[in-house]
């Protein structure tokens, strides 16, 4: 789900707010920063990190991640407990929370949100599933409760979909008791259950609003959002009928001071939350530097200014309040060739290209010589990334390099790339993003081969790729849990696009490991699985491997309990502003 445009920056309107007006500290809000637009606010459609974190601060699921454990671990949200399971493992019963209220809202009678029920979470699974709707989370689900496929199926043709039909996959047992039957054990199914495009709606709200309910969102999340419109200001204010949510007081080792001093507060712990879209570099990096964003990825190209070489904060910053934040990241980037078409399905083009890419001095130039270059999908930190591995198509810029490059471009039936169209690379409109686009034009070039780069709105990007209107495009993806089959189905060939396999790769072995696999409990023999498989997609190239990546994070000391996390999605309501500490660094700043 979590695909984010590279590198996790930029894009070009000005904020609402000056560069240079600092933030005043009078009431306790989040100023956030994306850098990028968001598509919508409809849970099914939440398949990149933009709108999921934007759709899980409105709505919420039966199940999410723990704040402050790690490893991370899965606890219940709108469920009362974690599930009970059947022993065969088919079958996960779930209690859903009482009293808790949908946002008020027009599409309600009298205007006031109804209690949620064990029915809502039916209805939001068959929303995924309709085939007049193409949900992007499908490939989430398809395939994993009994006679969802076939109810899919079913009413593909149908004039309208039909949700009263019963579906044994998923069904409510009473009004607050919703029981999910599986086809065949799925050890990931319940990640599913923490991800936003499961998430309850309610079926007044989408036949109220119809096809602007992507812009009228109604969960019930900690914060409302009365009307989403494409702006570069997205303004959430508090849920005033949120049930009772406590911070937690159970946390690992590295987080228990923060559990201690929080424990059992009232959530959400903000009034407000301001996310601010910017898309370049310099502007978000001038905002955060006045106070008026909490906390920011470092810009590439102010890195050398605020992180010295032995990966401490630089004094000047540190003197004013601010700390730094280093955590790796459950990622990966890359470059895509769309295997739809006849000419990318040449597998020696494809790694000679590979090794005509520096990918050493691209570390370099865009993530600052700080992330791990990938020999293949899975990212270290879970099981399935093999350490020590070394793709023999990763090119770091040597002349032994390049003349592999040429070599294979020539078996591919390109000598010098004489009779080689001129390819094109789509990538986000961020200057970041362009300048990795012609950074891979100039490395093709080494070996004669000649690259267009065209740049696209984040949205316009995912509806190419989505619609097959690409050759090659700079992506990357962010775990949508821990788990490396969340990376291996991006290649996963009933996964093709609309579905998280935008490349398209079909191999029908690859295809056979994997759906083992995915079957399988944590023990070496799946672990087995996954490494074949990464050494099947490093030897196959469907993608030119960029880099795993580390998170480096500035924030104010005013944000309080801020933890870097793989699993953003709804935990601003964990964070919280120290008005008196910001009014003191406002000073400094």
């Amino acid at each position: 789900m979590k695909k984010f445009a590279l590198p996790i920056l930029a894009l070009s309107r000005l904020p609402l707010f000056s560069c240079t007006k600092k933030e005043e500290a009078n009431e306790k809000v989040l100023n956030l920063v994306v850098g990028s637009e968001v598509k919508g606010m409809d849970p099914i459609y939440s398949n990149d990190r933009y709108s999921s974190n934007e759709t899980a601060r409105v709505y919420e699921g039966l199940l999410e991640y723990h704040y402050l454990k790690r490893p991370y671990q899965l606890t219940p949200n709108l469920a009362e407990a974690m599930p009970e399971v059947s022993n065969n493992g088919l079958t996960y019963t779930f209690k859903v929370k009482k009293g808790v209220k949908f946002h008020d809202d027009k599409a309600f009678p009298g205007g006031k949100g109804r209690e949620l029920v064990a029915e809502d979470f039916v209805y939001s699974i068959k929303r995924l599933a309709d085939p007049k709707l193409q949900g992007l989370g499908w490939w989430v689900i398809d395939g994993k409760l009994k006679g969802l496929n076939e109810w899919r199926e079913k009413n593909t043709s149908a004039e309208k979909v039909n949700y009263d039909e019963v579906v044994e996959g998923v069904k409510a047992l009473d009004s607050h008791t919703v029981q999910f039957n599986l086809t065949k054990p799925f050890p990931q199914f319940l990640y599913s259950l923490a991800m936003t495009f499961t998430f309850a709606t309610a079926k007044e709200v989408v036949e109220h609003y119809g096809n602007e309910f992507l812009n009228h969102p109604v969960g019930t999340g900690p914060f409302m959002l009365p009307e989403f419109k494409q702006t570069n200001r997205i303004e959430y204010v508090v849920n005033p009928n949120y049930r009772e949510k406590k911070f937690p007081c159970d946390a690992s080792e590295e987080f228990e001071a923060i559990a201690k001093e929080y424990c059992g507060k009232t959530l959400p712990l903000v009034k407000k939350i301001v996310v601010n879209i910017i898309k370049e570099d310099q502007p978000r990096w001038l905002n955060f530097q006045k106070g008026n964003l909490d906390y920011i990825g470092i810009p590439k190209d102010n890195f050398d200014a605020a992180v010295t070489p032995t990966n401490e904060l630089a004094t000047d910053l540190s003197t004013k309040g601010i700390d730094l934040l280093i955590q790796p990241s459950l990622d990966v980037t890359y470059t895509a060739f769309n295997l739809d078409l006849d000419l990318l399905k040449n597998k020696k083009l494809r790694q000679a290209l590979s090794l005509a890419y520096d990918i050493d001095t691209s570390n370099k130039l865009f993530y600052n010589n700080r992330a791990l270059p990938a020999q293949s999908l899975v990212p270290p930190g879970i099981a399935g990334y093999i350490k020590g591995y070394e793709n023999p198509y990763r090119g770091h810029g040597k002349e032994a390099d390049i003349a592999k490059a040429k070599k294979l471009l020539a078996e591919a039936g390109y000598p010098e790339g004489k009779g080689l169209k001129e390819l094109t690379y789509d990538c986000p409109s961020s200057t970041v993003s362009r300048q990795i686009g012609e950074y891979t034009k100039q490395q093709f070039a080494q070996i004669g081969v000649k690259l267009k780069v065209v740049q696209n709105t984040w949205p316009e990007l995912q509806k190419k790729i989505d619609k097959r209107q690409v050759e090659l495009w700079g992506i990357a993806w962010g775990a949508d849990y821990p788990d490396a089959e969340n990376f291996l189905q991006l290649l996963y060939g009933p996964n093709r696009a609309p579905g998280a396999n935008g490349s398209g790769y079909d191999n029908p072995e690859f295809n056979r490991l994997y759906a083992s696999a995915a079957v399988m409990q944590d023990t070496p023999e799946r672990t087995a699985l996954y490494e074949k498989m990464v050494r099947m997609a490093a030897e196959e190239m469907p993608w030119i491997y960029g880099v795993h990546r580390q998170n480096y994070v500035l924030k104010h000391s005013w944000l309080k309990n801020y933890v870097i996390t793989d699993f953003e999605a709804g935990s601003e309501q964990y964070l919280d502003v120290d008005l008196a500490a910001k009014k003191t660094a406002l000073e400094k700043l």
